[in-house]
């Protein structure tokens, strides 16, 4: 933090913040416009962590309860060859174009599928700008590798429009937009799953990882992006940065975003020594930008008409040819202004009323 901030100054930035976000030409209130809409939403997160410790029957519900099922365990395994279908039948309101390629993406093997010795866990797109892309896994037939395949193919099939639609010096797409496509494609498939449920308990197994998956990647990304803005306000005021004071940051910042439902105890307030993303300087609102415009752009592509769908198809095309804000501005989504930020709270909280009557029955 220190070093970036005497940079700033040398470079006559006013912020640290400022020179973060200056390369792709984002204005410092978006990062702002983000904070403050879900403080104005904190509501839904304190819901959802009342709901828990109602659900699961606790007096006092710890940090470590907040990561158990709400629901029995959904047990039911997808071979390979079943998540490619069921993948590509959630995926056709991207139009023919877009599953043909994918389906191609599939059967001409961009996916190395299997686990390897020697072989890095997760899940990865890859590729340069006149190759195929090359989809890394290690699928072990669970609904996380379902949505781990989903996701990868996002990138990837973003990727591949780019490349084939911008020359080499702006085929590629920034940080800022890195995780939307990729995460366009889970809501989609998420969708499409919850839409076809064949029971309220499948049902409300996918709520959940619906409005789970919100919590972990808008409101927790967001409170990072808070405490690491908060910190970087401690050397900008050339006041003493230390893991007290980090440690009391971090510790009101849980207290606020959680409210009452929870214990708050010393050992989460040192949660923040371990976040390897704050080493990375202002990324992880990009998170949390990037997963609210996937859901507003889920949206529109489910809900709106053929102009939606040739606006996002564009975004796919666009890369670096623009900056990012303008490029996400024209597929629909202007993170400049709260509106796209708070229709992405309203669908989180549909779908946490969803869960709510789902499991009531």
């Amino acid at each position: 933090m220190t070093a970036n901030n005497t940079i700033a100054k040398l470079k006559k930035f006013d912020s640290a913040r400022k020179m973060s976000l200056f390369a792709n030409n984002i204005d410092e209130k978006v990062y702002d416009n983000l904070i403050e809409v879900i403080h104005d939403n904190i509501e839904i997160h304190r819901d959802y962590t009342s709901l828990r410790k109602k659900v699961l029957g606790l007096d006092d519900l710890g940090f470590e309860d907040i990561y158990l099922p709400l629901v029995e365990d959904y047990n039911k395994t997808y071979t390979f060859e079943e998540a490619k279908e069921l993948i590509l039948k959630a995926l056709a309101p991207l139009g023919e174009d877009y599953i043909k390629k994918a389906r191609e993406g599939f059967d001409d093997r961009w996916f190395d599928v299997m686990e390897n010795d020697g072989k890095r866990s997760g899940g990865y797109s890859s590729g340069s700008y006149d190759t195929e892309p090359y989809i890394l896994l290690n699928y072990n037939d669970s609904l996380d590798s379902l949505f781990t395949t989903a996701h990868e193919l996002g990138h990837s099939m973003h990727s591949y429009y780019t490349r084939k639609t911008q020359p080499y010096i702006y085929g590629d797409y920034s940080i800022f937009l890195a995780e939307i496509a990729s995460t366009t494609n889970e809501l989609l498939l998420l969708n499409y799953m919850i839409d076809h449920a064949k029971d309220e308990k499948e049902k409300a197994y996918l709520l959940n990882h619906y409005v789970n998956s919100f919590k972990s990647t808008v409101f927790r990304q967001t409170m990072f992006a808070e405490f690491e803005l908060e910190a970087n306000k401690l050397v900008e005021n050339s006041l003493p940065v230390t893991a007290e004071k980090l440690n009391q940051i971090y510790h009101d910042l849980n207290v606020d975003y959680f409210g009452e439902d929870i214990e708050v105890d010393k050992y989460i307030s040192t949660e923040w020594a371990r976040i390897p993303h704050f080493y990375m300087f202002y990324y992880v609102f990009q998170y949390a930008t990037g997963f609210s415009s996937a859901v507003s752009l889920s949206e529109k592509i489910l809900k709106g008409n053929k102009e939606d769908l040739e606006k996002y198809l564009n975004f796919l095309k666009a890369g670096k040819s623009k900056y990012p804000l303008q490029v996400l501005k024209e597929a629909g989504v202007d993170m400049s202004k709260k509106d796209s930020l708070q229709k992405a709270m309203d669908v989180c909280k549909e779908k946490l009323e969803e869960l709510k009557k789902s499991l009531e029955k």
